[in-house]
């Protein structure tokens, strides 16, 4: 695609970057097939292709964001299934993130959507704000029925996504030692939302890494990783809470050393995996950054590298496995967590498109409630598809958002590779003996299970 960029715009870096991926794209369309707003809507300037062409005109004109940019940008997901199609690897991700601070810097808002922007900025990434606002969300939940038109969609959104009971709190220890073999040592994310809704996933990825051989730690002053505040264009907001982290961590590295930085929520590791990007215009921590991206690794990433052992239980559930789009597309990690179950024993089903969004895409299913919502039914529908008995995933926001609709149980990965090798049911699953018999599997059906 041909640009008219002034020698004065390309002196700005994020520019020249973007000049750089905007000259990639060849108009094909192939991104047109995948998007899921596209899929929906069907207008061209909710695919891919074309928002690079507002994104353009918008960043060579040098003008502020107008309503109908703003309004197709904040249409889009940052799925990055256009990533996975694009045949001439157009890095979609760097330049929408960029378009996005373009349109905060330039584009006023309405006080209401600025109100519920800050709002969310300001309670999802702090822990103990979220859990004392889940806590009366669960109050408000009976009434989101109320919220169901115009603006106070939000609302109601926001109310069906909260829980109808809060899990109880327990903290992950500090140092967890290796209980098999020794193979290295850790940092475990602890996040923020996922911390919440559901500890149990880091417990169970916990005692997973422990039992494969590793040290698991937890680095004092991590907290957040910024996506949601990268991706609403907060770009200031977002390093700082990049830098914290690497702080952390590289104290970690100078300390005893890290193997690896886990991380068991997918869209956090998409942004970890990129501070060397974000971080790449700042002298003081541009190569620490870089070596922390190199050191972010899905748990499914560390836990398929390392030997589990013999599964102690054994199930005839059949598993959808839901990649969620930071997974597959973000990360582009596509195996590894289907061949973990199906060595644990499960029976795992794929599901039909999908490279398709469930809707969630960190806060996308609050601020486009009609569109996550739809996606959210296509999702359901596709899982039906798979005659499968529950569902397994490896981020947050997709369990949140598919929970909501689904009457299949869904839980993620790791409890359920937890449960197969000792540990407790996932709390999805406390019931169900239909789908999960408590007996040791025989060899000679684990050896039968294969990935469909």
């Amino acid at each position: 695609m041909q640009t008219r960029f002034s020698p004065e715009q390309l002196t700005d870096p994020a520019v020249a970057h973007s000049e750089t991926i905007i000259r990639k794209c060849v108009h094909c369309g192939f991104c047109t097939a995948t998007c899921p707003t596209f899929a929906l809507l069907g207008d061209e300037l909710d695919s891919p292709r074309g928002r690079i062409y507002l994104i353009k005109t918008m960043l060579e004109e040098d003008q502020p964001a107008t309503a109908d940019v703003v309004k197709h940008v904040d249409r889009c997901l940052s799925c990055l299934s256009c990533m996975t199609t694009c045949p001439s690897s157009v890095n979609y991700m760097h330049l929408v993130d960029h378009a996005r601070a373009h349109i905060e810097k330039t584009y006023r808002r309405s006080w209401d959507d600025r109100a519920l922007r800050r709002l969310l900025a300001a309670i999802l990434p702090y822990p103990t704000r979220f859990r004392q606002a889940m806590r009366l969300s669960v109050l408000g939940r009976p009434f989101a029925g109320l919220f169901r038109r115009g603006k106070a969609a939000r609302i109601g959104a926001m109310l069906d996504l909260a829980p109808t009971t809060m899990p109880a709190q327990h903290k992950v220890p500090d140092h967890v030692p290796a209980t098999g073999p020794r193979r290295g040592r850790v940092a475990l994310l602890s996040g923020c939302v996922q911390s919440v809704l559901a500890p149990d996933i880091n417990a169970a990825a916990t005692r997973l890494l422990s039992r494969a051989g590793y040290d698991v730690v937890q680095a004092k002053g991590e907290g957040c990783c910024g996506a949601l505040v990268h991706h609403m264009g907060w770009e200031d907001d977002a390093q700082r809470s990049a830098r914290a982290n690497v702080d952390a961590w590289w104290r970690e590295i100078e300390g005893d050393g890290l193997d690896a930085i886990v991380i068991t929520a997918s869209g956090c590791g998409t942004t970890i995996k990129d501070y060397g990007h974000m971080l790449s215009g700042d002298p003081a921590y541009a190569e620490k950054a870089a070596t922390v991206s190199a050191r972010a690794k899905d748990v499914s990433e560390v836990l398929a590298d390392a030997d589990l052992g013999q599964p102690e239980r054994g199930s005839t559930a059949r598993v959808a496995y839901h990649s969620a789009c930071s997974m597959q597309h973000g990360q582009r990690i596509r195996s590894e967590p289907k061949t973990l179950l199906a060595g644990a024993g499960f029976e795992v089903r794929d599901i039909p498109e999908g490279h398709l969004c469930c809707g969630s895409a960190g806060v996308y299913n609050i601020l486009q409630p009609e569109i996550a919502d739809r996606l959210k039914t296509r999702k359901i529908e596709n899982i039906d598809k798979t005659g499968a008995d529950l569902i397994a995933t490896g981020n947050i926001g997709c369990i949140t958002q598919i929970a909501t609709g689904s009457e299949r149980p869904i839980v993620h990965t790791v409890e359920l590779l937890d449960w197969a090798y000792g540990g407790p049911p996932p709390r999805a699953l406390k019931g169900r003996d239909d789908l999960l018999a408590a007996a040791v599997a025989p060899q000679a059906d684990r050896a039968a299970v294969a990935v469909q």
